[in-house]
């Protein structure tokens, strides 16, 4: 049955997998197929839904093409669990026709079949249109607080006595009610850096800010 899947056994890799499976949550679809107009996970939601499960449980995952016969019409994708601790390993293969032989259309059906590969090794769904909602709000505002977090680690490396509070509204300035990012503190003769990472000047308040 594994004699050329998976490795001899399968004890301490099947073990780390139930692991996964008992934790590991649905992809999010996050985006939108024009021509069936129905939504579907993309290989960045696969990864982010399941990579660090995996490597929380002692799995190495590794996705690579192979060579397959069809005269170039085909793309062969091995996916391959490997359980580092003891080296247990299993593996599927997939075979996808090409659309075209060319590099646009070896791509596609790359990203196609590791997304689709992925998920069925490691026994991956999508959720459903409610949970999707609640699923596109959550990371909506991941990637929103990693974009301000990501924007703050390097002014207060590079301000040093400069402080962020990405919490203000300054509705006296643009009449919107959104949050901005205000830095204050000693910004003397650190104008130009302020200007270069998109800062202004609220010149009745006396600080720079920039939209969060």
């Amino acid at each position: 049955m594994c004699k050329q899947m998976c490795s001899e056994k399968i004890i301490n890799l099947a073990k780390a997998m139930i692991t996964v499976q008992k934790v590991i949550r649905p992809a999010c679809k996050d985006k939108m197929n024009s021509f069936t107009q129905s939504r579907y996970a993309t290989l960045n939601s696969v990864m982010e839904a399941c990579s660090e499960v995996l490597i929380n449980a002692g799995i190495w995952v590794t996705q690579y093409p192979v060579p397959v016969d069809g005269n170039g019409s085909q793309l062969g994708l091995v996916t391959k669990l490997v359980h580092a601790e003891s080296g247990e390993w299993q593996e599927s293969l997939i075979v996808m026709l090409l659309a075209k032989a060319d590099p646009q259309a070896y791509g596609s059906a790359l990203t196609y079949a590791r997304r689709y590969e992925l998920s069925v090794m490691v026994g991956l769904l999508a959720k459903d249109d409610d949970e999707n909602m609640a699923c596109q709000g959550s990371i909506a505002g991941a990637r929103n607080h990693k974009k301000r977090t990501s924007l703050m680690i390097p002014l207060k490396i590079m301000f040093q006595e400069i402080y962020l509070i990405s919490t203000e509204s300054l509705t006296s300035k643009t009449q919107d009610g959104a949050l901005y990012i205000t830095a204050t503190g000693n910004t003397r003769n650190k104008n130009g850096i302020l200007k270069e990472v998109g800062f202004k000047w609220h010149s009745s308040r006396k600080l720079w800010w920039k939209a969060a």
